[in-house]
């Protein structure tokens, strides 16, 4: 396996984990800060069609390869990423967001999973993990109702309550079920954990698989980041790499989810970081975000 960074806000290269990899010749570092703050939360056309052109320049190989990012302010990143790899393909995806809203420019790492279930080589999309406010009337933020309906979208949320949404004909899935107004879902904290895995790599039907993690999916015992964050325990993380391994061809996986100071030149991005984003005014020791990522680069390193 080929692991990549790609520096784009300064929050990766100081890490134990990456330093001793890059010592040992084993991380490709690349340093895009220049291009990291027209990046970041979202990018105009011109912007995103540079960094296109960049990523499709990289050497292609049979390894597959694991690429950490930063912050999760760079998860739309992940859709030029799939947009190269091979299919048929499903895309595990665990984030405590779901990435579906309604977001102008339309390259934004809130919104990034429309343009992968754009993508004809692209089977299946399931999201694991989301606790967030995303999921409060998805219809009106812009969910993808049909693909949720027909199963190209799966979610399993960590918890959330039902939500409701006024669209009517939406149909069941594995993740939710729809009764009385609202989708009432498959919350895993009350689920036996390898149970769920048994049954997700029993339903998944492509050989080819991309994982795509923000650790804004794990507690804050386990990572530090600009986004609120879930609950899933890092355990499971990490077994949930491991299974789907062993059982699938993983063509890709990318991390995101660090913590890196907002500092962001455009005013809107400014804004809408204040907005959207919580205040961290007693900010913990990151050095657990570097103890997260070793335990993570090191099972994509076990199991491929």
């Amino acid at each position: 396996m080929r692991i990549r960074v790609l520096d784009l806000d300064g929050s990766l290269r100081d890490q134990p984990p990456i330093v001793r990899r890059l010592t040992g010749g084993n991380i490709e570092l690349h340093d895009l800060r220049p291009q990291g703050p027209a990046l970041r939360l979202w990018s105009l056309g011109h912007h995103f069609a540079a960094f296109d052109r960049f990523w499709c320049s990289l050497p292609r190989g049979r390894q597959p390869v694991l690429t950490l990012v930063g912050s999760g302010d760079f998860h739309h990143l992940t859709a030029s990423f799939i947009a190269a790899a091979d299919g048929p393909l499903t895309v595990l995806h665990f984030d405590n967001h779901p990435d579906w809203c309604w977001t102008m420019p339309r390259r934004h790492c809130g919104s990034w999973t429309h343009a992968v279930l754009a993508m004809h080589h692209v089977e299946r999309l399931i999201t694991i993990g989301p606790c967030s406010e995303d999921l409060v009337r998805p219809d009106r933020k812009g969910a993808d109702m049909d693909a949720l309906s027909t199963g190209r979208l799966e979610l399993y949320p960590w918890w959330h309550a039902p939500s409701a949404v006024e669209r009517s004909g939406i149909a069941d899935g594995p993740g939710h079920r729809v009764a009385d107004g609202a989708l009432h879902w498959r919350n895993l904290a009350g689920d036996d954990w390898r149970v769920f895995l048994d049954e997700l790599v029993q339903n998944i039907t492509t050989e080819k698989v991309w994982i795509t993690i923000d650790k804004d999916v794990l507690s804050p015992a386990y990572a530090v980041t600009n986004w609120d964050q879930g609950g899933l325990p890092l355990d499971n993380l990490v077994e949930a790499v491991l299974r789907i391994a062993a059982r699938f061809m993983v063509v890709g996986a990318d991390i995101c989810g660090e913590y890196a100071p907002i500092r962001h030149r455009n005013p809107l991005k400014y804004l809408e970081a204040r907005l959207d984003q919580p205040r961290a005014f007693d900010l913990p020791d990151l050095a657990v975000n570097a103890r997260t990522n070793e335990r993570l680069i090191a099972a994509f390193e076990e199991a491929l």
